[in-house]
């Protein structure tokens, strides 16, 4: 068990919380929420005893052992994959290597004796000798075939490093596992194989990410950091904010009788578990969930940005018409023969194993980039707004404010100071934010402030690559449900599972070899499909 007693943790110009009591107990796997800047990371490296808190205790129980996610891909460049792998047991590898130059020496001595039969008996005692075969097995659940295994890491590719660092986390079955974003750069296959691990391990997790769907899938408690607390939420994401909705609802019903405020949480807490996952822990949190009372459940203070897109006018009868595109960067190909039709309406999603790949058909479509073939021909009745991966080179004007920035965009009838500061407002730019000049921005208000930019185009195209980058998980969901509503159409890219579920209707994914294009369906449809599935194998 890890208990937190009385921590706080100021810095020089704020106070990131105070008074923290909390326990995490194994079979529990923790979601750490909060607006971007609330200390999430903050936190995890408090728990981890990278930071020492300002007041208060961390405590591990005694021969318990801790894991954590390293984000630093670089740092494991000289090890093979399977000793960084092996690392991840700090106290394991320490003795594999005392063990090994002992026996090594050329003068082994009585003393030496003694000492190696010393680390043998620790050895066994930790399962060593299943070690190597455990470490082998989890990179190649991982999708890390074992032909790599004595591979330099500088030699991997960053989405093959990601997992090597994930399996070394997980590696031994530590009883407090730390991790930090860690569906980041993962393909779709191996974050299932992560959820199902997370769902039936026995042990403590603690997770922070932006990724709903996989908070959802994992998560039996939330751990909310928010307005200088953190505080324990029985249940997952989509609990969480569905039951802070409802205390404020109830909160606003002042003259509601007790009975009647108990019957609608019953009925809100019958529904949910109704429609929850049918994971492992479903029926432990069911019986968490049912011992929910009015108290537990509180209004959240979090703010989210009001986005709503506005076409100006309804395309017609085409949409876009894309044929026989192609495109080669220094020498590798990155598409090929990429042929399809989108009609008026579709909300395509474009997935690949290359966010390369996938961007670089984004631009095309944008009008950005230039194919080396094909062509891309949109309809005459479309006007398109479009949002690049990349937003900084769209800031670079250094001497301007955000306001003024943004005033470049707008129409005579928009331009004006009170118009633009209330629209940069609904984006939760308050009061003097807006003056805040664009080199010091930081990503997530970059975001926020090109879908202004692209609210007032009113146009009826949208094109986006990765929006959700830099988005907290307020700001996510408000993009979110107003791309579900727009009454236009759209082609995005997104590595958010709930986000393209919720979305799109147009599946196309994009290989180097060619395209798997499935209209009318939804992404969990495309990815249960096994003859889309089967063609996909062969685009890449």
């Amino acid at each position: 068990m890890l208990t937190v007693s009385n921590v706080s943790m100021t810095f020089s110009d704020r106070t990131l919380y105070s008074d923290v009591n909390l326990k995490f107990t194994p079979g529990n796997c923790y979601g750490i929420i909060g607006a971007n800047g609330a200390g999430k990371s903050t936190f995890l490296r408090i728990l981890e005893g990278q930071l020492t808190p300002t007041t208060g205790t961390v405590a591990l129980d005694p021969n318990e052992r801790m894991s954590s996610l390293k984000q630093d891909h670089f740092a494991f460049d000289d090890q093979t994959v399977l000793n960084t792998v092996l690392q991840g047991y700090t106290h394991l590898y320490e003795v594999m290597t005392e063990k090994d130059a002992l026996y090594q020496k050329a003068d082994f001595t009585e003393a030496d004796g003694n000492r190696a039969a010393e680390l043998e008996g620790e050895f066994a005692e930790m399962d060593g000798w299943n070690a190597e075969s455990d470490a082998s097995q989890l990179l190649q659940s991982l999708g890390i075939p074992e032909a790599q295994h004595q591979t330099l890491m500088a030699e991997l590719p960053e989405g093959e490093k990601v997992k090597v660092l994930l399996a070394q986390a997980l590696f031994g079955k530590p009883d407090v596992l730390l991790l930090d974003e860690p569906t980041n750069g993962l393909d779709p296959q191996t974050i299932a194989w992560l959820e199902d691990f997370l769902a039936d391990y026995q042990n403590t997790v603690l997770v922070v990410s932006h990724d709903r769907h996989f908070l959802n899938a994992v998560c039996t408690e939330m751990c909310d950091v928010d307005f200088g607390k953190i505080e324990l939420f029985v249940g997952n994401y989509d609990f969480w904010l569905e039951s802070s909705k409802l205390a404020q609802q109830l909160r606003s019903q002042q003259n509601a009788k007790k009975e009647e405020q108990i019957k609608q949480l019953q009925d809100f807490i019958a529904r949910f578990s109704a429609n929850a996952s049918k994971s492992k822990q479903a029926t432990s949190r069911k019986k968490q969930l049912d011992k929910i009372t009015l108290d537990d459940i509180k209004p959240s203070s979090r703010k989210y940005p009001y986005i709503k897109f506005t076409p100006e006018r309804e395309i017609g009868n085409d949409l876009v018409r894309v044929e026989n595109v192609a495109k080669t960067i220094d020498g590798e190909q990155i598409l090929s023969n990429v042929s399809f039709i989108l009609r008026p309406g579709d909300k395509t999603a474009l997935i690949s194993r290359s966010d390369v790949t996938a961007s670089v058909l984004m631009q095309i479509l944008a009008g950005t980039m230039q194919p080396d073939t094909g062509s891309v021909t949109w309809g005459v009745t479309t006007s398109r707004a479009s949002m690049p991966r990349d937003l900084n080179p769209e800031f670079a004007d250094e001497r301007l404010d955000i306001l003024e920035w943004l005033r470049q965009f707008a129409s005579k009838e928009e331009s004006d100071n009170t118009f633009l500061r209330g629209f940069l407002g609904q984006m939760l730019f308050r009061g003097d934010d807006v003056l805040k000049k664009t080199p010091v921005m930081s990503g997530g208000e970059k975001v926020r402030a090109y879908l202004a930019k692209m609210m007032l185009s009113k146009a009826n195209v949208l094109l986006f690559d990765d929006p959700t980058n830099h988005l907290d998980l307020e700001s996510i969901t408000a993009l979110n449900d107003a791309l579900i509503d727009f009454p236009g159409s759209l082609v995005f890219t997104s590595h958010d599972h709930q986000f393209i579920q919720t979305i799109a209707d147009h599946i196309i994914e994009v290989g180097p070899k060619g395209i798997v294009d499935r209209a009318d369906t939804s992404y969990d449809e495309f990815m249960a499909h096994e003859v889309a599935q089967a063609q996909v194998e062969g685009i890449y």
